[in-house]
């Protein structure tokens, strides 16, 4: 019986050993090798299994999705150190000035063309935090409710796409489609793809952000000693002209790199060079783009990179060894004697992922959990577009959330001190119930998520 459950123990030690603060990438090969050993030891593991281990690591080196990963990172991080949401922002808040709640509105629009250009959670919220946070306290808004709005704008960078969580979410839920497929005897010539996740993502992305916004036309309208109006001079008025302006260079970006994919023109990774190309081109008519910063940039781009791709290494080489020990047929036989099928199966992945998000990465639970569950969940007939859209709306909900949500960290490391941290944790809440909200409306009526990637493909 414990031979058994060695799977279990594996995904156990695996999560002990990062609460102890060791390196995800390597605490995956470890834990992996550790057992192996222990199973060829005593017999139950084949040492041959191994052997298969450095054709995995050719098929990551030669995989032409995950190219994409490096190319939207350097977009991301040039986008961010361009300063282009600074004008945007500015000019945003007094368009939107005398709307009730207008710096709000200003901060969630502003955030989620910087999430969809950047498509990094942390820089986000960082550079929203920097520029919007001592505005809108100057302006009255009460502090909770600011450092609330900063952070759930922030995390919109998981699911608006280009996102790299999409990326990276499209390329495990391909894999385990096709492994899916195997188990079930049937063969589907149309494989997901990353495309499908961005299109899919497209309508949750969109209405997550008009539902904050809703939000905060609410609050402003029955609760303005959170929100104070604040009247706009006439020489504050921005011209619609220097609005436009301030907004083409961003929304030319993402529609290059969305648009090239909606219409077939391009792939992820060719839409992500595009990208890349774009943000330089940028910044260098903004005249931000020196040698200096560009240097700075390739260095953080090389180090996020890597730390994705090793992360990526020491799990192939985990699920390998997980899946030696027969750890995919004890999930599979475990949710197969659930009560409720597939809708019990699917509530209590959603579950432990937004558990597993308070303290790890998206990172590693793309390339731990989903490898896991994933070949399980498709098999027992679960869409995969909407399972990916799914984990990704879920997986941003359980950043956003307190104590532990990554998205909190970012912004405490940037608020001023005056505002303690449990002010913060109050802020996200309403944001919290909100993204709850829209998992279940995406629950019970699937063609939001499903719907657009449908007339999609059927236009092609």
């Amino acid at each position: 019986m414990l031979i058994e459950l060695i799977p279990l123990w594996m995904f156990i030690a695996i999560c002990l050993f990062m609460l102890l603060g060791y390196p995800v990438a390597f605490t995956l090969a470890g834990v992996a090798l550790g057992f192996a050993g222990f199973g060829i030891v005593a017999g139950v593991f084949d040492a041959n299994l191994l052997k298969s281990f450095p054709t995995r690591l050719y098929g990551i080196m030669n995989n032409y999705t995950l190219v994409a990963v490096p190319l939207f990172v350097f977009m991301g991080t040039v986008l961010e150190k361009s300063r282009l949401a600074e004008d945007l922002l500015a000019n945003m808040t007094k368009a939107c000035g005398r709307l009730p709640g207008g710096l709000g509105l200003s901060v969630v629009m502003v955030g989620s063309l910087l999430a969809a250009s950047t498509g990094i959670v942390g820089a986000t919220v960082v550079t929203m935090g920097l520029m919007s946070l001592p505005l809108m306290l100057k302006r009255g808004y009460a502090p909770d409710f600011a450092c609330g709005t900063i952070c759930a704008t922030g995390t919109l960078g998981q699911i608006i796409p280009p996102s790299i969580a999409l990326v990276l979410l499209g390329d495990v839920l391909s894999s385990a489609y096709q492994q899916a497929q195997l188990k079930m005897g049937v063969f589907n010539p149309k494989t997901l793809s990353v495309g499908d996740l961005f299109i899919a993502a497209i309508v949750p992305g969109l209405a997550l952000v008009v539902i904050y916004m809703l939000f905060v036309v609410f609050t402003a309208w029955f609760r303005p000693h959170i929100i104070p109006r604040v009247p706009v001079d006439t020489d504050e008025r921005v011209p619609v002209f220097k609005l436009v302006l301030s907004l083409l260079p961003v929304l030319l970006l993402i529609g290059l790199v969305l648009g090239s994919i909606l219409i077939g023109a391009a792939t992820p990774t060719e839409a992500a060079g595009v990208g890349a190309l774009g943000a330089c081109l940028l910044a260098l008519f903004k005249k931000q783009l020196t040698w200096q910063r560009l240097r700075e940039v390739s260095r953080s781009t090389i180090q996020i990179t890597a730390m994705i791709f090793m992360i990526l290494i020491g799990a192939s080489l985990f699920s390998l060894v997980f899946r030696g020990f027969g750890g995919e047929e004890l999930v599979h036989h475990f949710f197969n004697q659930l009560p409720g099928g597939v809708f019990t199966a699917v509530l209590l992945v959603m579950v432990a992922m937004f558990i597993l998000g308070f303290i790890l990465d998206f990172i590693e639970i793309i390339f731990v959990v989903v490898p896991i569950v994933g070949p399980v969940l498709l098999a027992m007939g679960v869409d995969p577009i909407w399972l990916g859209i799914m984990i990704a709306v879920n997986l941003q909900t359980s950043f956003l959330t307190p104590p532990f949500g990554f998205a909190l960290f970012y912004l405490r490391g940037v608020a001023p001190a005056a505002i303690p941290t449990a002010a913060i944790y109050r802020g996200v809440i309403p944001f919290v119930m909100l993204q709850l909200l829209l998992l279940m409306l995406m629950a019970l009526w699937p063609g939001l998520v499903t719907w657009l990637p449908e007339q999609i493909g059927m236009s092609k």
